[in-house]
């Protein structure tokens, strides 16, 4: 795999440029699939860069240049799933080792920090990083990774990544940002500092819920070459249609974006004022306690809302069930509205004494914000909430 090019070209342009060259035997524009599982090589070890497809393979090395490029990384790494980047990370750790986790985590890291890796000698505290500072005393000699989700799932606080990154490299530790909820387009942590950066593929990235994949980015050579070696002795790798499905998905990304923020922002408003709703989260709105932080070190405020239904779990349910266009569904980041209930979904791997403290109450919903017209999304919320009683 080749480091990624790093060009001054727009993100719209890399989006659609960035390791898409056009085929040298046909000149075909877009490149054809590599299913290939294994290659010719000219003397025994020698080959031109490609041996055995679990360890690298034409199509996935494009996206992976083409994901690095738009965070701003050298290096690009693809996995089968988002999980199974976060399998790939802690496995660079050893027995005894220890993390600092953000405590409103997405449900499937805390689920592995906690019946998986702990199991491997790998000790996970849990932190309010609401106030970056608070990470300071839970530091220890043997802490080697900070993970932080930001804005986080799914009651969308907003970590400030450069403060983070500092108190993790004062201490030796090393960064990790998930930044699925933002995509490239709207937050590089790379820039802010963090040592890796990572992305359910399945959600924003590809965009259209046909695909599970994972992905991670990094500038450093040592970093990448580690990761490298695990994903190929690990081999959970993404099959090569399934790369460039993702690849395809990345081509728009910039475009659904600015709609998905769009639609967000009209929705949020709307539901700010409604009579129905008792609270809503939204980075984007001047409400929401980290809006400042938000601003300045996010490009957008991204198409994830949560908000919390007035009454029990009875009326969540019932106005759950009215909704036409917008599906109840795990997941995130296609182009349809997607509306989960984390205490049951999601989140249901966390104790309820856990979700309690972070605030993932029985009426807490999350909305993924499609690219639909605002009109009929706008209308559909309202039909639901009115037929709630």
């Amino acid at each position: 795999m080749t480091p990624s090019s790093t060009t001054s070209s727009g993100f719209g342009t890399r989006a659609i440029h960035a390791g898409q060259e056009p085929d040298p035997a046909s000149g075909a524009v877009i490149p054809p699939i590599s299913l290939s599982t294994t290659f010719k090589q000219s003397a025994a070890g020698v080959h031109s860069g490609y041996e055995y497809s679990r360890s690298g393979n034409p199509t996935r090395n494009n996206f992976e240049t083409a994901v690095a490029a738009l965070e701003g990384g050298k290096y690009g790494l693809a996995f089968a799933s988002g999980s199974s980047v976060t399998a790939t990370v802690l496995n660079t750790l050893h027995s005894g080792a220890h993390l600092i986790s953000v405590n409103d985590v997405y449900g499937g890291t805390y689920r592995y920090f906690t019946k998986v890796a702990v199991h491997n000698g790998v000790e996970a505290t849990f932190v309010d990083l609401n106030d970056a500072a608070n990470v300071k005393p839970h530091f220890k000699e043997n802490t080697k990774l900070v993970w932080v989700e930001t804005p986080t799932n799914p009651t969308l606080r907003i970590i400030d990544i450069r403060a983070i990154a500092d108190y993790a490299h004062e201490h030796g530790a090393l960064l990790v940002v998930d930044n699925t909820f933002m995509s490239p387009y709207f937050q590089n942590p790379l820039a802010l500092g963090a040592d890796i950066v990572l992305h359910s593929v399945t959600k924003y990235i590809n965009g259209h819920s046909d695909v599970v994949m994972g992905v991670l980015v990094t500038n450093d050579p040592a970093i990448h070459e580690k990761l490298q070696f695990m994903q190929n002795a690990m081999g959970a790798v993404p099959s090569a249609f399934d790369c460039f499905l993702a690849r395809r998905g990345l081509m728009t990304l910039e475009i659904r974006m600015q709609r998905h923020a769009a639609n967000a922002q009209t929705l949020a408003e709307y539901l700010e004022v409604n009579p129905h709703i008792e609270q809503v989260i939204y980075p984007g709105l001047p409400s929401h306690p980290n809006h400042d932080l938000a601003k300045q070190q996010q490009r957008g405020f991204g198409g994830m809302i949560s908000f919390r239904v007035k009454g029990n779990l009875a009326n969540v349910n019932k106005f759950l069930s009215n909704l036409k266009y917008i599906t109840l569904a795990e997941s995130l980041g296609g182009v349809e509205s997607l509306i989960e209930l984390p205490c049951i979904m999601t989140h249901g791997a966390v104790s309820p004494e856990d979700r309690a403290k972070l605030g993932i109450t029985e009426n807490l919903v999350r909305l993924s914000v499609g690219i639909e017209n605002i009109e009929d999304l706008l209308a559909d919320l309202k039909q639901a909430l009115d037929n709630m009683a």
